[in-house]
């Protein structure tokens, strides 16, 4: 109680100092600027003499929050105008409503309790008017209220909750993160605003200094043993104010870093694996437990038992961290059925500051058993190379290849070829690997030959196993001399008739099938030495064709063969003879060829270009057919189509009728005959239409003439091609005798002869109108019948 009541007192006694001070600069301020208005207006009118005129106050001073009552003095406003009706006026921001003046005496006032924290200060405009005309009597001044601060908040954290972090087993004094509080009260009064920090839970581990940064307090901070802090941070104000303060949390987070090593999840590990496993295959894994996060895991393996380390290998994952152990050599069950050694686990990147002493090594044991598997066989010397001189025809056996079983059955090998390059029947290998030669080799065909060949068990049951390893045979075949040179033929030799003796017409070189010869170039020569030529070497496998004579005579000789002899030097010397066509030409004066006669070249025609030729003729032979099978068939359609359109026209007419539907016992076919005599045609009338006349009644049918007469229309028909096909209507005008409805033709019906009345048409109504218009008048003599 006592502290308190000192640190009011001391906090008055400081008001009353500030309130003093103000009292002695307020004036001097006031002065200043009522001096400053009294020259302006003494400017404005220096011809008339008045009194000095100035405002009067002191700089007017709140404290705030007073416990008082209101209205609160805040101060005086005064001027020196000398004027009994003279009135003060305030205006500006909160005037008349927390600020108010007294009219006469220019009291000041508050009329509420203010809060410097939220509006430190107040500016407002003073006036001075006659308040019966309300004139102003001295220019508007302003002036500010100041409201005194009093310690009267605590500090507080911007946030509830700070996060930070900091590596583990850093050093004491290690800064972890920094908090910050804030006291709204005036920082420019001394103690008002200062803020002191404390931890007031975790002070075993972090401290705090007066800015609000946290630094370690623990040197052996372990994230493996407490990996997340909470503490409780509290802001006050400084000593000998108010005791106010606030709390706030703060989550420290550590940092892992490289300070374990790994472990061993077990002390020992047995894998079993083929003896077959490929090099570099996985046999097994083994685990290990590092406690570091998993970018700090950098585990390395290593034998420290055993002389197994050219066999196996052992190799981090880098995302599991577990060692992998591969076979770096192939795995032999018959000569190795187990492997045991030892392996130790490290990680060099641990931190040696934070290394942790008396840590025992991480070791375990490792034990390897290799199973036995049905291997294929091995051959014993790869690869198999041999030599052998072309077309020696003696030889036919070069060697053999070896392959044996690697288990313990040891079972009977057969050998079987594979692959051959070049392809064909050159070199074989028999069914107990001898490599034969069917017949001799040619170097100039293939200098080396190839084959691949297997080697396959033969199970107890005489089938063949389906394992099986290959090994490649290599023949090279060493070169005989059995190949003379050849003219390389230049581009067409020519030479002027004209030509000086020496002049160089052509360079000549050759070329060998065989291998170039150890003892030098090629020779050459001429056959004939009565030519105007002659021949130079070159010593370099070429030679110069030159002019010997000269003057050359083309109307005698437009052409000559020069027969050169080429010799390679080889054992046995190999000589060939070759022709060298020279043209004489005519040449300028230069030397220049003018004219050459064009040389008979032989011309020939490839396989490829006879067999697009032979394509290309039978495409158009094929196309020029099937226009012509078009056009046939068109043919015939239209044909057809004629027929069938033209069919009332080929009508064959008769003069004669038959008998009717019921003469069936005899035809008469005297008028049959008379067709038939006539050709079986009868002649057109001059009528649309054809009259069909009753045949006498006296005549007596014959009674083979109508079958007569259909066997030979039969006939016609057969071989007419020109005539309908088989299924084509015959129509026939005789119709035979005796029939009681007689004719049924309607050629006869309009006939003067005729009796019928056709009148009764006229009763049948509207639709038989225009038949009986047709029959029911007389005919016109003028229609032909």
């Amino acid at each position: 109680m006592k502290l308190g009541h000192l640190g009011l007192g001391l906090q008055k006694k400081m008001s009353h100092l500030i309130l003093l001070f103000s009292l002695f600069l307020a004036p001097a301020f006031a002065d200043g600027r009522s001096q400053k208005s009294t020259e302006n207006l003494c400017s404005n009118d220096v011809s008339h003499k008045r009194q000095k005129r100035d405002w009067i106050w002191n700089q007017l001073h709140i404290q705030e929050e007073l416990d008082t009552p209101l209205p609160h003095h805040v101060g005086k406003i005064t001027s020196s105008v000398r004027n009994k009706n003279a009135k003060y006026i305030i205006e500006g921001e909160f005037a008349n409503t927390i600020f108010k003046v007294e009219e006469t005496s220019g009291d000041v006032y508050a009329f509420e309790r203010l809060d410097r924290e939220k509006k430190a200060e107040y500016e407002l405009t003073a006036l001075i008017i006659d308040r019966t005309n309300n004139r102003s009597l001295e220019r508007p001044s302003r002036f500010i209220i100041k409201v005194y601060d009093i310690n009267d908040n605590a500090p507080v954290f911007v946030h509830k909750v700070f996060n930070g972090s900091v590596p583990e087993m850093s050093p004491v004094g290690t800064s972890v993160t920094k908090v910050t509080a804030v006291d709204a009260d005036d920082p420019t009064v001394s103690g008002h605003a200062t803020v002191t920090y404390e931890v007031t839970t975790g002070g075993e581990y972090f401290t705090i200094d007066d800015s609000g940064v946290i630094y370690t307090k623990e040197p052996n901070l372990d994230r493996e043993t407490k990996s997340t802090y909470e503490i409780v941070v509290q802001a006050k104000d400084a000593p000998g104010f108010s005791g106010d303060s606030s709390t706030a949390t703060v989550i420290i987070a550590l940092s892992d870093i490289n300070d374990n090593s790994p472990e061993f999840k077990h002390s020992s590990f047995h894998f079993k694996v083929p003896e077959n496993v490929s090099v570099g295959g996985e046999v097994g894994r083994v685990k290990v437990e590092d406690i570091d996060e998993p970018q700090h895991r950098n585990t390395r393996y290593s034998f420290i038992q055993g002389e197994f380390r050219d066999t196996f290998d052992i190799v981090a994952n880098p995302y599991t961290n577990e060692g992998i152990i591969r076979p770096k050599k192939p795995l032999d069950f018959e000569a190795v059925s187990e492997y045991r050694f030892s392996i130790e686990a490290t990680d060099p990147t641990v931190n040696l500051r934070h290394f942790k002493p008396g840590n025992p090594r991480s070791i375990a044991s490792v034990v390897i058993e290799v199973t036995d598997v049905d291997e294929p066989p091995v051959f014993r010397r790869l690869p198999y190379e041999f030599k052998v001189r072309e077309n020696h025809v003696e030889v036919k056996t070069l060697g053999s290849v070896h392959a044996e079983d690697p288990d313990a059955a040891k079972r009977k090998i057969r050998y079987i070829q594979r692959r051959a390059n070049p392809n064909g029947d050159y070199v074989r290998v028999s069914n107990n690997g001898v490599i034969q030669l069917p017949k001799p080799l040619d170097r100039e065909f293939s200098s080396s030959y190839n084959i691949t060949v297997a080697a396959v068990e033969i199970l107890e049951d005489g089938r063949l196993s389906d394992r099986e390893s290959h090994a490649h045979v290599h023949v090279i075949v060493d070169d005989v001399n059995d190949n003379a040179p050849e003219l390389v033929s230049p581009e067409e030799p020519r030479v002027c008739e004209n030509a000086a003796p020496g002049k160089v017409i052509v360079r000549i070189s050759a070329v060998d099938k065989d291998e170039t010869s150890p003892r030098g170039f090629f020779r050459y020569s001429l056959a004939t030495e009565d030519s105007n030529f002659s021949l130079i070497e070159n010593y370099d496998n070429t030679a110069n064709i030159t002019v010997k004579y000269g003057q050359f005579n083309r109307e005698l000789v437009k052409f000559h063969y020069l027969p050169v002899l080429i010799s390679d030097n080889g054992d046995p010397d190999l000589t060939s003879t070759n022709t060298l066509l020279i043209s004489v030409c005519k040449c300028n004066e230069k030397g220049n060829f003018t004219f050459c006669e064009e040389r008979a070249k032989q011309v020939g025609v490839s396989i490829q270009a006879l067999v697009a030729i032979f394509i290309c003729i039978f495409t158009i032979i094929v196309i020029v057919l099937l226009i012509l099978l078009r056009r046939r068939h068109k043919k015939d359609l239209s044909g057809l189509g004629r027929s069938v359109a033209e069919i009332h026209e080929q009508l064959v007419t008769y003069d004669e009728e038959g008998g009717g539907e019921m003469d069936t016992t005899s035809y008469d076919v005297s008028v049959l005959n008379s067709v038939r005599k006539n050709g079986l045609k009868a002649e057109p009338t001059p009528s649309p239409y054809a009259q069909v006349q009753k045949p006498p009644g006296n005549i007596t049918p014959g009674a083979g003439g109508m079958e007569m007469m259909i066997e030979v229309k039969k006939d016609e028909a057969d071989n007419d091609r020109d005539l309908l096909p088989y299924d084509t209507l015959h129509i026939y005008g005789y119709e035979g005798a005796e029939s009681i409805a007689e004719s049924l033709s309607s050629l006869g019906s309009g006939s003067s002869d005729s009796d019928i009345d056709y009148d009764f048409l006229n009763d049948w109504g509207p639709r038989f109108k225009m038949l009986a218009e047709l029959y029911g008048s007389e005919p016109s003599e003028d229609f032909v019948y």
